[in-house]
C-alpha cells in the first residue's frame, strides 16, 4: 500500500490506481443517501430559512462560509480576527485548523497581500492547505479580508 501523510495524501513517487469497484462503491453510497447535508449553527435547526449557512458538512467534508472582520483596524488585526473565528467554528464542528484542505482569501486591496501572509503563515499547521487569494471590488462590511475554508471532520 502507498504511504500517506497525516492528511491521507499519497507521498511522492507513489503509484495510485483507482479501481472501478472503488468508484462504484463511492457512487452507490452517495446515491443510497448514506451521506447527508448537515447545517451547523449552534447544533440546532434555524428558526427560519437563512440566506446562507455559516457551515455545512456532507459526509466528512466541512464547508465554512466567508468570515470577515467588521471593526476598525489594519490588515494584520483583521486577518488575525478572521483566522481566530475560523478556528472557533472549525472546532465547534469537530474539525481543526490542521484539517483545512482549501482556503479562499478575498482582499479588499492587493497591497495588503504581504502583511496578510505574515499573519496567515503557520496558522494551519506544518502542512498548509491549498489557497486561492484574490483582490475584490469590496468585501462586505468594510472588512479588509474575508476567508472561507473547506476542511474535513
Amino acid at each position: 500500500m502507498a504511504k500517506t501523510n497525516r492528511r491521507g495524501f499519497i507521498g511522492k513517487g507513489a503509484a495510485v490506481a483507482i479501481t472501478a469497484s472503488t468508484a462504484t462503491a463511492g457512487t452507490a453510497a452517495a446515491q443510497s443517501g448514506s451521506t447527508k447535508k448537515v447545517w451547523w449553527e449552534n447544533g440546532k435547526a434555524p428558526a427560519e430559512l437563512p440566506l446562507f449557512s455559516p457551515a455545512v458538512s456532507l459526509g466528512s467534508l466541512l464547508f465554512l462560509s466567508g468570515i470577515g472582520a467588521h471593526f476598525e483596524g489594519d490588515i494584520k488585526a483583521h486577518t488575525k480576527h478572521v483566522l481566530d473565528e475560523i478556528q472557533k467554528k472549525l472546532e465547534a464542528c469537530g474539525s481543526s485548523m490542521d484539517k483545512v484542505l482549501k482556503t479562499q482569501v478575498y482582499l479588499a486591496d492587493l497591497k495588503d497581500y504581504k502583511e496578510m501572509n505574515e499573519v496567515f503563515k503557520g496558522r494551519f499547521g506544518a502542512e498548509p492547505p491549498v489557497r486561492t487569494t484574490v483582490a475584490v471590488a469590496g468585501v462586505p462590511g468594510n472588512s479588509l479580508v474575508e476567508i472561507d475554508v473547506i476542511a474535513y471532520i
